[in-house]
């Protein structure tokens, strides 16, 4: 993996685009910055003499929160621009480094509610677990889409073949490790404490190895859902600060219902569009392939017909046409479904119900990492199944790796099965047959 350079071939256009982007980005933080830090003038009658001690309005508080806030998003945005712009391999770094963060705040959580029983091992197992996870899901990634690459080197052919059986046995000792740690009087805390890190693991990691497979099919599949999220935490950021009243529930008395309306609507706009306008490029709509003979990346394909515009005609109507095209739809539904998801909600409600605002102070007026990337994991998810049940066919490259790594009379057995099969079809010449 270490040689694979982190460069992809990006059209000059996308330079332009992201140039223009950035130069867009700068620009609103500055009016932020403006808009946000603008004194608080405060009326005061000059013949008082004595001094005055003057409360500073709650409102400048909210203010200085939103300046913050506004700015640190605009630079988080910009460096995720920059990230799309240096290749798969810098998002699946970008995204393992999110995942270790995330993984590491809960921890933190669970150490700080137990921290007085002094349970031994217990921090220690926690990241040996994750080193193990991930080594399971990085191999499985190698395997599937960096054939080529194992085919050339002995040492990964190796660990590829024995791939399962290793994980497995790498977990196994630290499940002999924890077994090895447990105290007599603290038996049930520990096992608490083991489902802690299980869990945490299932709703990081698991869900983060999704990420990296959605890059991997199109960079759509990985922007929209992604680009879906921040925009709607944004809308309803600003929809909530400007407009918000009515609280949406009592345990996040910050949350009100006009947010999450405004939220709801500007995301299905900002999702309907952003879908059209990355279906234009080939860059974000072809898979992700390594390319041995290169030891590069591409994306050059045939658009597929989810990306062309087809005409529905709604049912029980008067002949109504709508022009849409899959992933259009697609941008739609994950619009619908982040806005009446309630993962946002209930990783909220799990720091509030340990006494935590946040699960960390990482993001100055955001919170920790996973605050910012709970919905991440739920969307990832999502789009993962949609694509395996709606979007994903069979896939000739990935044919091909399978059958590479055959043994020579196995191919020479399926080249003759398939010669057969071709020739019975009249897809294959007679005269193509006798050559063979």
């Amino acid at each position: 993996m270490c040689c694979v350079p982190v460069c992809i071939d990006v059209p000059v256009c996308l330079d332009v685009l992201c140039v223009c982007v950035l130069m867009c980005l700068c620009v609103l933080m500055c009016l932020c910055v403006l808009m946000c830090c603008v004194p608080v003038c405060i009326d005061v009658p000059v013949c008082i003499d004595v001094p005055v001690c003057i409360d500073v309005p709650e409102s400048f508080s909210r203010w200085k929160n939103c300046c913050i806030r506004g700015v640190l998003s605009m630079a988080m945005i910009s460096g995720f621009f920059m990230m799309i712009y240096l290749g798969p391999i810098m998002l699946i770094v970008v995204v393992m480094t999110i995942q270790i963060k995330c993984f590491q705040e809960i921890i933190d959580i669970g150490y700080r509610v137990y921290h007085s029983y002094e349970l031994p091992w217990f921090r220690t197992l926690s990241w040996y677990f994750l080193v193990c996870v991930n080594y399971f899901f990085y191999g499985e990634t190698l395997a599937e889409y960096f054939g080529a690459l194992v085919q050339r080197e002995e040492p990964l052919q190796f660990l590829v073949r024995y791939h399962r059986f290793i994980s497995f046995a790498v977990y196994l000792a630290g499940f002999c490790m924890f077994v090895l740690s447990l105290v007599k009087k603290h038996y049930r805390l520990q096992f608490y404490m083991f489902a802690w890190t299980h869990v945490t693991l299932l709703i990081v990691v698991t869900q983060s190895h999704l990420v990296i497979q959605n890059l991997f099919e199109g960079m759509i599949w990985f922007l929209v859902p992604v680009s879906i999220v921040i925009c709607n935490d944004i809308m309803a950021y600003l929809f909530g600060f400007f407009f918000g009243r009515t609280p949406l529930i009592k345990l996040s008395p910050k949350k009100t219902w006009e947010g999450f309306i405004g939220g709801f609507f500007g995301t299905l706009v900002f999702g309907f569009i952003l879908a059209y306008l990355l279906a234009q490029f080939q860059y974000f709509v072809c898979p992700v392939e390594y390319n041995s003979e290169t030891n590069r990346f591409t994306a050059e394909c045939e658009p597929s017909d989810i990306f062309v515009m087809h005409e529905y005609t709604l049912p029980f109507t008067v002949q109504i046409t709508l022009s849409l095209s899959p992933v259009r739809t697609f941008s739609v539904v994950t619009s619908l479904s982040l806005s009446l998801s309630c993962q946002d909600l209930l990783c909220c409600n799990f720091s509030l119900s340990l006494s935590c605002q946040d699960f960390a102070d990482t993001i100055p007026g955001h919170g920790g990492i996973m605050d910012r990337f709970d919905c991440q994991y739920l969307m990832a998810t999502f789009t993962h199944v949609y694509i395996a049940s709606f979007i994903r066919g069979p896939n000739p490259s990935k044919v091909l790796q399978q059958l590479l790594v055959l043994q020579p009379e196995q191919q020479l057995s399926i080249f003759n099965a398939m010669r057969d099969r071709l020739r019975d079809r009249g897809i294959l010449p007679p005269a193509a047959t006798e050559a063979m």
